[in-house]
């Protein structure tokens, strides 16, 4: 190839891949696209070289998908996630304060309610981190990096 001369087609990065990626998992959440048509999407981004390949993906959702992206970011997705974390600690202080009943009628010396205890927070903690980095609705939609179909040049 010449030095001078410049190529047609631009090779992708994975952060456009993953942007269109996460871009079709909220169409999916939101109904616009099948479980079917999502993961065959899905498996098409991250198969992509090139940048004009990934255009087609999301050409026909409202906004090229940017809508779609905007409401799974939005107001709504964290009031969900802050009400599912809100439940889950709610959980763990109700078993917290049940377990600490039936250790006080009987009458052990030793506080055994901490043993479950310390595992129902490690799952509150691990929930909070999580929910802090990643949007409630993604959870069922997600393809790991492993099913993603390799792109070896």
């Amino acid at each position: 190839m010449n030095p001078n001369e410049v190529p047609t087609r631009m090779r992708t990065s994975d952060a456009e891949r993953e942007k269109i990626a996460e871009i079709l998992r909220a169409a999916m959440t939101e109904g616009r696209l099948t479980l079917a048509e999502g993961e065959e999407r899905l498996a098409a981004a991250y198969a992509a070289r090139h940048r004009d390949e990934l255009g087609p993906l999301t050409r026909d959702l409202p906004d090229a998908g940017g809508r779609a992206l905007t409401e799974a970011r939005g107001p709504r997705a964290r009031l969900a996630t802050r009400r599912s974390l809100l439940r889950h600690t709610s959980f763990v202080l109700l078993a917290a304060g049940l377990l600490t009943g039936l250790w006080t009628l009987s009458g052990a010396h030793f506080f055994w309610p901490a043993i479950p205890l310390v595992f129902l927070v490690m799952g509150l903690v691990r929930h909070a981190r999580w929910s802090h980095y990643e949007p409630h609705y993604g959870y069922a939609h997600r393809v790991a990096p492993w099913n993603a179909p390799a792109t070896m040049d």
